[in-house]
């Protein structure tokens, strides 16, 4: 099924360089993902704030949580 592209190895390694990421420069992403739910938000006039917001939140949690993630290697 994931024969492609490093298959089952690359996935694992690629979430892992998400991982360290988020663990890098989880503030600059959680930053950047407020200003993108912002501009949305204004574009759109407003209309869908409460949803941009939550997935902006969610967004941002997830970020947290591979950062964690990434602090907890062996």
């Amino acid at each position: 099924m994931f024969d492609g592209i490093g298959g089952i190895d690359g996935l694992k390694n690629l979430a892992d360089k998400a991982k360290d990421i988020a663990e890098e420069h989880g503030d600059a992403i959680g930053t950047g993902l407020e200003k993108a739910g912002d501009l949305v938000d204004e574009r759109t006039d407003g209309k869908y704030t409460e949803q941009i917001d939550t997935g902006v939140s969610k967004a941002q949690q997830l970020v947290q949580r591979l950062g964690e993630q990434g602090t907890e290697k062996p």
